[in-house]
């Protein structure tokens, strides 16, 4: 920044403090008697910030206030002793200020200027009226300030650049009135904690279990958000998690984990105690038995995904790239060095076999007497989404949209489920149907894969039956499996069978997929007739990684049973820990 900039930037945020100051001195707060004083807050200041003008200075052209909340409580136990146990209310609040006009404003510039950069510190917890307004003006003038700034450098940026059908900025949206109450969070903690130690104490029972972990995750709340178009939306949110994962090691070192977790949308619904006891006992199993396992090898060829894996794979492979990702403008005016969508510029081709239709449906609340996890009744824009069918006899139709415009769509669907980067919320999935008018009984798929491997002269197929996804791996790990894929990599299989032509089937560990990508699934040979609910937290990072986004949405995938033709293995390459030197205690012998 030059020094002429940086005081031209200064002058500014002193008239931005004196003017907003002076406005909010002359305007009494405004009540109706439907809102509570957050929402008085945000709309009151939403009302003052409208009003904002100032020599030379652009005035927003659309303003929106968003706040998360929620009530969570945690408790996580290892071998019958508790790791944490903590509740908190946490609130998060999300201002955007747009100058410009909506087909060229301050956003997706990767320079910066969109939100704020002066932090106050956590939000109010109390709905104090004085103070919720206090905190929106100073964050609203922050990012105001930051707006204008990203405005004069976006245009810099793009100075000496042609721009062939450049695309707007922003898409219109009809108003929404849109409020629910927020539930609040209602558990016995201290029944529940007994509960999760006692969990965690059956893996005492697995010496070869290295690491092993219960965790209960209860959280209520969900968004409140205003904007100067005339949307007031309340959004509520409750979800329960209930993730077991544990990890042990190969005689060469190699680490193998599983995982698994239970979803519920309110506390009645969590699993069991019968029922988490045979997950916990099952994944244990499958775990000693993995560690014991071979190391797989190069295979190409027919892979069954069965069970949870089919809605798993479709899940990752399609589900998430129909979310497009618009590269930003950078210094010099270019969009380099951004991922392109897999599916970008493809409506019309085939993605799947022409028996294939997929639609994404976020009004659908149940299925088959089950409830969905994807359902919502309202985005993070305050857009009211519809169904969607994305594919339709096997050709691509239609993707998640927000209102960021992307190439051919300039309207959002009411997908903007995640916060997302340079202004833009990010798309995501809700309940997404995968449907074939052409199966085989699922119990036949394993004989087709066993028939065309004898064809082919292969000594066995694939089954793999459980996918890494969403992963539990470590940060580093999802790190060495993006670098060697060059950002394109695929969550590992956890359950992965050998084949053989006498159905006999054998355990093998550390493989990998190479080049799995949207062109792969054109090679589905066959679907079955089953139908798994396949439920996750979407949070944007690759594999759905647990814990690398601050954020996440409840989807819910239901699809068959599939078998692909012409996939690649290969065994693990990256390097593996030392096993110990000392043995582990004798747990069961206390």
């Amino acid at each position: 920044m030059t020094r002429a900039w940086a005081v031209r930037s200064l002058a500014l945020a002193v008239s931005c403090l004196a003017v907003l100051a002076l406005a909010q001195q002359a305007a009494p707060p405004q009540s109706a008697p439907q809102d509570d004083n957050l929402l008085r807050a945000m709309r009151d200041e939403l009302e003052r910030s409208k009003q904002i003008s100032l020599p030379n200075i652009p005035p927003p052209y659309f303003v929106q206030y968003l706040v998360d909340q929620d009530d969570t409580f945690i408790v996580s136990a290892s071998l019958g002793g508790v790791l944490e146990r903590r509740h908190e209310l946490v609130r998060r609040p999300h201002i955007s200020v747009r100058v410009g006009d909506p087909h060229f404003d301050n956003s997706n510039y990767a320079g910066g200027g969109f939100g704020t950069r002066y932090e106050l510190g956590r939000f109010p917890l109390e709905d104090s009226y004085d103070v919720l307004r206090r905190f929106f003006w100073l964050e609203t003038d922050s990012a105001y300030k930051s707006a204008v700034e990203a405005l004069s450098r976006k245009r810099a940026a793009l100075r000496n650049v042609t721009q062939n059908d450049r695309l707007d900025d922003f898409a219109p949206a009809q108003p929404v009135d849109h409020v629910r109450p927020l539930p609040s969070l209602k558990i016995d903690e201290d029944l529940w904690a007994r509960q999760v130690r006692a969990w965690s104490a059956l893996f005492a029972q697995y010496p070869e279990i290295r690491y092993s972990e219960v965790e209960l995750e209860s959280s209520a709340g969900g968004f409140t958000m205003v904007n100067s178009e005339g949307s007031r939306v309340r959004e509520p949110e409750e979800v329960h998690l209930l993730r077991v994962r544990a990890s042990a090691q190969a005689p060469d070192g190699m680490t193998v984990r599983d995982a698994l977790t239970f979803h519920a949308l309110d506390v009645m619904h969590l699993p069991s105690d019968a029922e988490v006891q045979r997950g916990i006992r099952q994944l244990a199993e499958h775990l000693v038995a993995l560690s014991k396992a071979p190391p797989g090898e190069i295979y190409n060829g027919p892979v069954l995904f069965e069970g949870v894996a089919g809605p798993q794979i479709l899940a990752e492979v399609l589900g998430r790239n129909l979310a497009l990702p618009r590269p930003p403008v950078r210094e010099g005016g270019r969009g380099g060095g951004f991922p392109q969508g897999e599916l970008e510029g493809l409506i019309g081709a085939r993605v799947l076999p022409d028996s294939f239709d997929v639609l994404d449906d976020p009004t659908q609340t149940e299925w088959r007497g089950r409830s969905l996890f994807g359902h919502y009744q309202v985005d993070r824009e305050g857009v009211l989404p519809l169904p969607v069918k994305v594919v339709e006899k096997g050709a691509l139709k239609g993707y998640f949209l927000t209102r960021q415009p992307v190439r051919g769509y300039d309207r959002s669907n009411g997908r903007a489920r995640l916060p997302g980067n340079f202004g833009a919320s990010t798309a995501a999935m809700s309940n997404l149907f995968f449907h074939s008018s052409d199966t085989i009984p699922a119990a036949d798929l394993k004989k087709k894969l066993i028939e065309i491997c004898q064809a082919r002269g292969k000594p066995y197929g694939i089954i793999i039956r459980k996918m890494d996804f969403p992963s539990t791996a470590s940060i580093e790990e999802a790190r060495r499996m993006l670098a060697a894929s060059q950002g394109r990599a695929v969550s590992a299989p956890v359950l992965a069978y050998k084949v053989f032509p006498d159905g006999r089937e054998e355990l093998v560990r550390a493989l990998r997929f190479r080049a799995l990508n949207t062109r792969s699934l054109k090679d589905i040979l066959a679907a079955g007739d089953d139908s798994t609910v396949f439920e996750f937290m979407e949070n944007a990072a690759p594999f759905a990684l647990v814990g690398g986004a601050g954020y996440t949405a409840e989807a819910a995938v239901i699809a068959p049973s599939v078998l692909i033709d012409d996939l690649e293995l290969h065994p693990a390459e990256e390097g593996q820990p030392r096993l110990p030197l000392v043995s582990p205690p004798d747990l069961a012998a206390r």
